[in-house]
Protein backbone atom coordinates (compact mmCIF):
# COMPACT_ATOMS: atom_id res chain seq x y z
CA UNK A 1 0.00 0.00 0.00
CA UNK A 2 1.69 3.43 -1.17
CA UNK A 3 2.06 5.87 1.71
CA UNK A 4 1.92 9.54 2.29
CA UNK A 5 5.32 9.82 2.57
CA UNK A 6 6.15 7.84 -0.90
CA UNK A 7 3.53 10.72 -2.37
CA UNK A 8 4.65 13.80 -4.19
CA UNK A 9 2.97 16.71 -2.28
CA UNK A 10 4.73 19.97 -2.56
CA UNK A 11 2.54 22.59 -3.55
CA UNK A 12 0.40 19.90 -5.09
CA UNK A 13 -3.79 20.42 -5.36
CA UNK A 14 -4.84 17.03 -3.18
CA UNK A 15 -8.10 15.32 -3.37
CA UNK A 16 -8.55 14.09 0.38
CA UNK A 17 -11.09 11.47 0.97
CA UNK A 18 -11.96 11.55 4.32
CA UNK A 19 -14.93 9.67 6.71
CA UNK A 20 -16.59 12.72 7.38
CA UNK A 21 -19.59 10.33 8.53
CA UNK A 22 -20.59 11.93 12.11
CA UNK A 23 -23.26 12.28 14.43
CA UNK A 24 -25.40 14.99 15.14
CA UNK A 25 -27.43 16.18 17.78
CA UNK A 26 -29.46 19.37 17.02
CA UNK A 27 -28.09 19.84 14.06
CA UNK A 28 -24.38 20.29 15.03
CA UNK A 29 -21.46 18.01 15.07
CA UNK A 30 -21.47 15.11 18.64
CA UNK A 31 -18.89 14.01 17.83
CA UNK A 32 -15.89 15.07 16.02
CA UNK A 33 -13.44 12.21 16.98
CA UNK A 34 -13.51 10.82 13.73
CA UNK A 35 -13.05 14.09 11.44
CA UNK A 36 -10.24 14.62 14.05
CA UNK A 37 -8.65 11.29 13.66
CA UNK A 38 -7.29 13.24 9.99
CA UNK A 39 -6.02 16.20 11.04
CA UNK A 40 -2.35 14.83 11.43
CA UNK A 41 -2.83 13.81 7.57
CA UNK A 42 -3.86 17.43 6.79
CA UNK A 43 -1.38 18.98 9.11
CA UNK A 44 1.29 17.08 7.07
CA UNK A 45 0.05 18.05 3.75
CA UNK A 46 -0.13 21.52 4.27
CA UNK A 47 3.50 21.50 5.50
CA UNK A 48 4.29 21.02 1.81
CA UNK A 49 2.38 23.37 0.75
CA UNK A 50 -0.06 22.10 -0.86
CA UNK A 51 -3.96 23.51 -1.31
CA UNK A 52 -6.37 20.36 -0.15
CA UNK A 53 -9.50 19.35 -1.80
CA UNK A 54 -11.57 17.79 1.03
CA UNK A 55 -14.33 14.84 -0.25
CA UNK A 56 -16.87 12.37 1.40
CA UNK A 57 -20.03 11.73 2.43
CA UNK A 58 -22.47 12.05 5.14
CA UNK A 59 -25.17 9.44 6.29
CA UNK A 60 -27.56 7.63 3.14
CA UNK A 61 -28.77 10.15 1.09
CA UNK A 62 -29.64 7.72 -1.84
CA UNK A 63 -28.23 9.78 -4.69
CA UNK A 64 -30.95 13.01 -3.52
CA UNK A 65 -29.91 16.17 -2.37
CA UNK A 66 -30.53 16.29 2.11
CA UNK A 67 -30.32 19.81 3.54
CA UNK A 68 -29.67 17.53 7.01
CA UNK A 69 -27.02 15.59 5.53
CA UNK A 70 -24.88 18.43 4.23
CA UNK A 71 -21.39 18.52 5.02
CA UNK A 72 -21.34 22.81 5.17
CA UNK A 73 -22.78 21.70 9.04
CA UNK A 74 -19.39 20.48 9.43
CA UNK A 75 -17.26 23.91 8.64
CA UNK A 76 -17.09 24.83 11.92
CA UNK A 77 -15.71 21.67 13.61
CA UNK A 78 -13.05 22.08 10.80
CA UNK A 79 -12.37 25.73 11.40
CA UNK A 80 -12.07 25.16 14.96
CA UNK A 81 -9.56 21.89 14.72
CA UNK A 82 -7.62 23.29 12.16
CA UNK A 83 -7.68 27.68 12.93
CA UNK A 84 -7.91 27.54 9.20
CA UNK A 85 -10.80 29.13 7.03
CA UNK A 86 -12.37 26.25 5.16
CA UNK A 87 -14.19 27.07 1.79
CA UNK A 88 -17.55 25.01 0.97
CA UNK A 89 -19.04 24.15 -2.32
CA UNK A 90 -22.35 23.61 -2.33
CA UNK A 91 -21.89 21.19 -5.18
CA UNK A 92 -19.70 18.26 -5.82
CA UNK A 93 -18.43 19.27 -9.21
CA UNK A 94 -18.96 22.42 -11.41
CA UNK A 95 -16.79 24.57 -13.51
CA UNK A 96 -17.21 27.61 -10.81
CA UNK A 97 -15.96 24.92 -8.31
CA UNK A 98 -12.84 23.62 -10.81
CA UNK A 99 -11.91 27.34 -11.51
CA UNK A 100 -11.50 28.26 -7.91
CA UNK A 101 -9.38 25.09 -7.37
CA UNK A 102 -7.20 25.52 -10.19
CA UNK A 103 -6.78 29.15 -8.65
CA UNK A 104 -6.09 28.22 -5.19
CA UNK A 105 -3.17 29.23 -3.14
CA UNK A 106 -1.09 27.47 -0.98
CA UNK A 107 -2.78 26.33 2.31
CA UNK A 108 -6.14 27.10 0.73
CA UNK A 109 -8.75 24.31 2.16
CA UNK A 110 -11.63 23.50 0.27
CA UNK A 111 -14.59 21.16 1.39
CA UNK A 112 -17.41 19.64 -1.43
CA UNK A 113 -21.03 18.91 -1.16
CA UNK A 114 -21.96 15.45 0.03
CA UNK A 115 -20.60 12.85 -2.18
CA UNK A 116 -23.64 10.48 -1.60
CA UNK A 117 -26.06 13.64 -2.82
CA UNK A 118 -24.56 11.86 -6.62
CA UNK A 119 -25.76 8.64 -6.98
CA UNK A 120 -22.75 8.36 -9.32
CA UNK A 121 -20.92 7.89 -6.12
CA UNK A 122 -22.07 4.67 -4.89
CA UNK A 123 -22.80 3.07 -8.16
CA UNK A 124 -18.84 3.68 -9.11
CA UNK A 125 -19.35 6.00 -12.12
CA UNK A 126 -16.62 6.29 -14.29
CA UNK A 127 -17.79 9.97 -15.26
CA UNK A 128 -18.09 10.95 -11.72
CA UNK A 129 -15.04 9.91 -10.42
CA UNK A 130 -13.19 11.81 -13.53
CA UNK A 131 -15.23 14.59 -12.53
CA UNK A 132 -13.74 14.38 -9.14
CA UNK A 133 -10.48 13.33 -10.38
CA UNK A 134 -10.21 16.79 -12.78
CA UNK A 135 -9.81 19.11 -9.28
CA UNK A 136 -6.94 17.46 -8.21
CA UNK A 137 -3.80 16.32 -9.43
CA UNK A 138 -2.96 13.70 -6.69
CA UNK A 139 -5.61 11.76 -4.47
CA UNK A 140 -5.48 10.94 -0.76
CA UNK A 141 -7.33 8.07 0.84
CA UNK A 142 -7.78 8.27 4.55
CA UNK A 143 -11.23 6.94 5.20
CA UNK A 144 -10.76 3.41 6.17
CA UNK A 145 -14.29 3.32 7.47
CA UNK A 146 -15.67 3.30 3.84
CA UNK A 147 -12.46 1.53 2.14
CA UNK A 148 -14.59 -1.84 1.96
CA UNK A 149 -17.05 -0.23 -0.55
CA UNK A 150 -17.11 -0.46 -3.94
CA UNK A 151 -17.45 3.10 -4.68
CA UNK A 152 -15.97 5.97 -6.58
CA UNK A 153 -14.21 8.22 -4.18
CA UNK A 154 -12.74 4.80 -2.68
CA UNK A 155 -11.61 2.58 -6.05
CA UNK A 156 -12.00 4.73 -9.21
CA UNK A 157 -9.82 7.67 -8.11
CA UNK A 158 -7.01 6.09 -7.07
CA UNK A 159 -6.48 4.54 -10.71
CA UNK A 160 -6.98 8.24 -12.04
CA UNK A 161 -4.49 9.82 -10.14
CA UNK A 162 -1.32 9.34 -8.26
CA UNK A 163 -2.38 8.36 -5.17
CA UNK A 164 -1.46 7.19 -1.40
CA UNK A 165 -3.02 6.15 1.79
CA UNK A 166 -3.61 9.28 4.59
CA UNK A 167 -1.67 8.86 8.04
CA UNK A 168 -4.91 7.49 9.50
CA UNK A 169 -5.45 4.79 7.27
CA UNK A 170 -1.71 3.57 7.28
CA UNK A 171 -2.64 3.48 11.02
CA UNK A 172 -5.38 2.02 10.47
CA UNK A 173 -3.84 -1.01 8.52
CA UNK A 174 -0.67 -1.50 11.18
CA UNK A 175 -2.75 -1.59 14.34
CA UNK A 176 -5.22 -4.32 12.72
CA UNK A 177 -2.60 -6.06 10.84
CA UNK A 178 -0.96 -6.84 14.14
CA UNK A 179 -3.93 -8.39 15.69
CA UNK A 180 -4.02 -10.99 12.12
CA UNK A 181 -0.58 -11.12 11.52
CA UNK A 182 1.89 -11.13 14.71
CA UNK A 183 -0.01 -10.69 17.96
CA UNK A 184 1.32 -10.94 21.32
CA UNK A 185 -0.53 -14.28 22.53
CA UNK A 186 -2.64 -15.37 24.20
CA UNK A 187 -4.79 -13.31 21.62
CA UNK A 188 -8.57 -13.18 22.35
CA UNK A 189 -11.33 -11.86 20.25
CA UNK A 190 -14.79 -10.87 21.58
CA UNK A 191 -17.63 -10.77 19.32
CA UNK A 192 -21.12 -9.24 20.09
CA UNK A 193 -23.55 -7.28 18.74
CA UNK A 194 -26.32 -8.58 16.40
CA UNK A 195 -26.37 -9.57 12.71
CA UNK A 196 -25.11 -13.48 12.54
CA UNK A 197 -24.50 -13.23 8.71
CA UNK A 198 -22.25 -10.26 9.29
CA UNK A 199 -19.67 -11.58 12.44
CA UNK A 200 -20.35 -15.27 11.08
CA UNK A 201 -16.89 -14.93 8.64
CA UNK A 202 -15.25 -13.06 11.42
CA UNK A 203 -15.75 -15.86 13.90
CA UNK A 204 -14.52 -18.31 11.59
CA UNK A 205 -11.58 -16.62 10.58
CA UNK A 206 -10.72 -15.32 14.13
CA UNK A 207 -10.88 -18.72 15.12
CA UNK A 208 -8.04 -19.97 12.97
CA UNK A 209 -5.59 -17.10 14.28
CA UNK A 210 -6.67 -16.23 18.36
CA UNK A 211 -6.29 -18.36 21.37
CA UNK A 212 -9.79 -17.37 21.89
CA UNK A 213 -12.67 -16.19 20.44
CA UNK A 214 -15.80 -15.10 22.62
CA UNK A 215 -19.60 -14.71 21.27
CA UNK A 216 -21.92 -12.35 22.97
CA UNK A 217 -24.75 -9.80 22.56
CA UNK A 218 -27.67 -11.34 20.36
CA UNK A 219 -25.55 -13.70 18.70
CA UNK A 220 -25.50 -16.56 20.89
CA UNK A 221 -29.44 -16.58 19.86
CA UNK A 222 -28.84 -16.91 16.20
CA UNK A 223 -25.77 -19.26 17.07
CA UNK A 224 -28.39 -21.44 18.41
CA UNK A 225 -31.63 -21.07 16.18
CA UNK A 226 -29.25 -21.66 13.70
CA UNK A 227 -27.66 -24.45 15.16
CA UNK A 228 -24.06 -23.41 14.11
CA UNK A 229 -22.27 -23.93 17.14
CA UNK A 230 -21.65 -27.43 15.87
CA UNK A 231 -19.75 -26.08 13.08
CA UNK A 232 -17.31 -23.71 15.10
CA UNK A 233 -13.70 -24.59 16.19
CA UNK A 234 -12.99 -25.60 20.20
CA UNK A 235 -11.46 -22.41 20.96
CA UNK A 236 -15.19 -20.58 20.14
CA UNK A 237 -17.14 -20.25 23.08
CA UNK A 238 -20.53 -18.76 22.92
CA UNK A 239 -22.23 -17.57 25.61
CA UNK A 240 -25.80 -17.56 27.09
CA UNK A 241 -27.73 -15.03 28.11
CA UNK A 242 -30.05 -13.43 30.55
CA UNK A 243 -33.82 -14.89 30.53
CA UNK A 244 -34.78 -11.84 28.62
CA UNK A 245 -32.11 -12.10 26.25
CA UNK A 246 -30.92 -8.49 26.77
CA UNK A 247 -27.13 -9.43 28.17
CA UNK A 248 -25.19 -12.02 28.66
CA UNK A 249 -25.07 -14.06 31.84
CA UNK A 250 -23.43 -14.07 35.33
CA UNK A 251 -21.52 -17.65 34.14
CA UNK A 252 -20.80 -16.23 30.97
CA UNK A 253 -19.50 -12.95 32.53
CA UNK A 254 -17.53 -15.23 34.89
CA UNK A 255 -16.22 -16.99 32.08
CA UNK A 256 -15.16 -14.36 29.19
CA UNK A 257 -13.41 -11.99 32.41
CA UNK A 258 -11.37 -15.17 33.16
CA UNK A 259 -9.67 -15.93 29.84
CA UNK A 260 -9.42 -11.69 29.06
CA UNK A 261 -7.60 -11.39 32.08
CA UNK A 262 -4.79 -13.62 31.03
CA UNK A 263 -4.57 -12.18 27.34
CA UNK A 264 -2.02 -9.80 25.82
CA UNK A 265 -3.79 -9.01 22.98
CA UNK A 266 -7.81 -8.62 22.61
CA UNK A 267 -10.06 -7.31 19.90
CA UNK A 268 -13.42 -6.50 20.59
CA UNK A 269 -15.97 -5.13 18.07
CA UNK A 270 -20.04 -5.15 19.16
CA UNK A 271 -21.35 -4.93 22.58
CA UNK A 272 -22.52 -8.21 24.57
CA UNK A 273 -26.01 -6.69 25.58
CA UNK A 274 -28.03 -3.36 25.45
CA UNK A 275 -25.36 -1.42 27.16
CA UNK A 276 -27.46 1.28 26.95
CA UNK A 277 -29.70 0.37 29.62
CA UNK A 278 -27.70 0.23 33.10
CA UNK A 279 -29.55 -3.45 34.34
CA UNK A 280 -28.19 -4.61 31.03
CA UNK A 281 -24.75 -2.67 30.77
CA UNK A 282 -23.04 -5.44 33.30
CA UNK A 283 -21.79 -7.63 30.74
CA UNK A 284 -20.23 -5.05 28.50
CA UNK A 285 -18.72 -3.49 31.58
CA UNK A 286 -17.45 -6.33 33.20
CA UNK A 287 -15.17 -7.21 29.51
CA UNK A 288 -14.36 -4.07 29.58
CA UNK A 289 -13.34 -3.80 32.48
CA UNK A 290 -11.52 -7.43 32.38
CA UNK A 291 -9.42 -5.91 28.91
CA UNK A 292 -8.22 -3.24 30.82
CA UNK A 293 -6.93 -4.97 33.87
CA UNK A 294 -5.27 -7.33 31.71
CA UNK A 295 -2.89 -4.81 30.00
CA UNK A 296 -3.34 -6.84 26.66
CA UNK A 297 -2.77 -5.06 23.55
CA UNK A 298 -6.53 -3.65 22.87
CA UNK A 299 -8.24 -3.07 19.54
CA UNK A 300 -12.10 -2.15 19.70
CA UNK A 301 -14.04 -0.85 16.91
CA UNK A 302 -17.95 -0.62 16.01
CA UNK A 303 -19.97 2.15 16.93
CA UNK A 304 -21.75 0.23 19.61
CA UNK A 305 -18.36 -0.63 21.34
CA UNK A 306 -16.91 2.63 21.13
CA UNK A 307 -19.81 4.27 22.63
CA UNK A 308 -20.09 1.75 24.98
CA UNK A 309 -16.55 2.15 26.17
CA UNK A 310 -17.26 5.64 26.36
CA UNK A 311 -20.01 5.51 28.85
CA UNK A 312 -17.85 3.36 30.88
CA UNK A 313 -15.20 6.33 30.99
CA UNK A 314 -12.26 3.42 29.32
CA UNK A 315 -11.41 5.26 26.27
CA UNK A 316 -8.30 6.66 26.87
CA UNK A 317 -7.52 3.10 28.18
CA UNK A 318 -7.63 1.35 24.72
CA UNK A 319 -4.68 0.54 22.77
CA UNK A 320 -6.21 1.39 19.32
CA UNK A 321 -9.84 2.65 18.54
CA UNK A 322 -10.58 2.05 15.83
CA UNK A 323 -12.57 4.22 13.10
CA UNK A 324 -14.49 1.32 10.92
CA UNK A 325 -17.01 -0.78 12.15
CA UNK A 326 -17.66 -3.14 8.86
CA UNK A 327 -14.57 -2.29 7.59
CA UNK A 328 -12.93 -3.51 10.73
CA UNK A 329 -14.87 -6.54 10.33
CA UNK A 330 -13.95 -7.49 6.66
CA UNK A 331 -10.51 -6.44 7.83
CA UNK A 332 -10.43 -9.21 10.63
CA UNK A 333 -12.46 -11.56 8.49
CA UNK A 334 -9.08 -11.93 6.06
CA UNK A 335 -10.90 -10.06 3.15
CA UNK A 336 -8.91 -7.42 0.96
CA UNK A 337 -10.38 -4.23 1.33
CA UNK A 338 -10.99 -2.64 -2.19
CA UNK A 339 -9.88 0.60 -1.22
CA UNK A 340 -6.73 -0.82 0.59
CA UNK A 341 -6.36 -2.75 -2.97
CA UNK A 342 -6.73 -0.33 -5.10
CA UNK A 343 -3.63 1.95 -3.34
CA UNK A 344 -1.31 -0.93 -3.90
CA UNK A 345 1.37 -1.65 -6.85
Amino acid sequence: MRTLAQLQLESKKVLLRLDLDVNFENGKVADATRIGNSIPTISEILAKKASIVIIGHLGRPHGKVVSDLSTKLLVPTFEKLLDIKVIHFDAIFSQEIKSAVRNAKEGDIFLLENLRFDPGEETNDPKFAQDLASLGEVFVNDAFAVSHRNHASIVYLPQLLPSAAGLRLEAEVENLSKVVKNPTRPLVAVIGGAKIETKLPVIEYLSKIADFVLVGGKLPVEVKSQKLEEKFAGNVFVGNLVRDGADIDLGTIERFTKIIVGAKTVVWNGPMGVYEEEKYIWGTKMVAEAIVKSGATSVIGGGETIAAIAKLGLTKRITWISSGGGAMLEFLAGKKLPGLAALEG
